[in-house]
């Protein structure tokens, strides 16, 4: 394995479990612990981690905001799966909501090719990936830029996505837990994700593997706001009861739900 890959492995499992240790990283990858801590000290430099004694950490603080620049290297495959069984969803013609996640990126980087779309999005990432498509017409939502997210937020978002009615709403959140319903760690993201949940005919929550279980800052919405959820991994007799109970359509990219 190059040191490039072992080191996006190494992401993603921080994504996952929030913290890593050299000697697991030595064993799993068959190489030095001198090795995994050259890794470490450079993604530290890179801004993607913190090291400690012995391993390295990503912090999960409830309002913690982790930069896009960190994100989009993270729990790669797992989007990209969701990112290509949401554009399955997409029809030419119709008009989407994409917020500022990850995973919208690996939606837009799925549709590219639709005929006669409208996205509309508050990312600007959203935004340049599907300025590629030759047939999809983007509308940016205006407001207060997040230099963190690369997103416009606040009440000029907000007043601009309530001009538009859509088809289907991708939205993303920080975490989804049982008992607590769907959270995010931003005020203002959270409320350009509801306004664009209202706008919609159709609301499908996108979350993949590393979301669940975990709260998150702000309460965004019920499981019942929901017509769809889609993941990447199958999810387990709890969570398909309460979605079974709440009406939301449960659909899983590896195995179709």
């Amino acid at each position: 394995m190059l040191a490039v890959e072992r080191r996006q492995v190494i992401l993603d499992r921080l994504q996952e479990t929030g913290s890593v240790t050299v000697v697991d990283l030595s064993r799993e990858f068959s190489v030095s612990e001198e090795t995994i801590r050259r890794d470490l000290s450079r993604m530290e430099d890179e801004g993607f981690l913190k090291k400690t004694y012995g391993g390295a950490f990503i912090s999960r603080g409830m309002h913690l905001t982790v930069p896009v620049s960190l994100r989009e290297h993270t729990y790669v495959e797992g989007k990209n799966i969701i990112g290509r069984y949401a554009a399955e969803m997409v029809e030419n013609g119709d008009t989407i909501f994409l917020d500022v996640s990850t995973t919208a990126i690996h939606i837009a980087e799925h549709i590219i090719d639709k005929k006669n779309l409208i996205v509309i999005t508050n990312s600007l990432r959203v935004a340049e990936t599907l300025a590629k498509g030759s047939s999809i017409k983007v509308i940016c939502s205006g407001g207060t830029l997040r230099p963190a997210t690369l997103s416009t937020v606040g009440k000029a978002a907000e007043v601009a996505i309530s001009g538009y009615f859509a088809d289907k709403a991708f939205i993303c959140c920080d975490g989804v837990h049982l008992e607590h319903g769907v959270t995010d760690a931003n005020e203002k993201e959270a409320e350009v994700r509801k306004q664009m949940m209202r706008q919609a005919e159709r609301a499908i929550l996108v979350v993949d593997a590393t979301k669940f279980n975990r709260t998150s800052f702000v309460h965004m919405a019920d499981f019942a706001s929901f017509d769809h959820l889609l993941t990447d991994r199958d999810l387990d007799d709890p969570w398909r009861s309460l979605l079974h109970e709440k009406r939301v359509d449960f659909r899983c990219g590896t195995n179709g739900g």
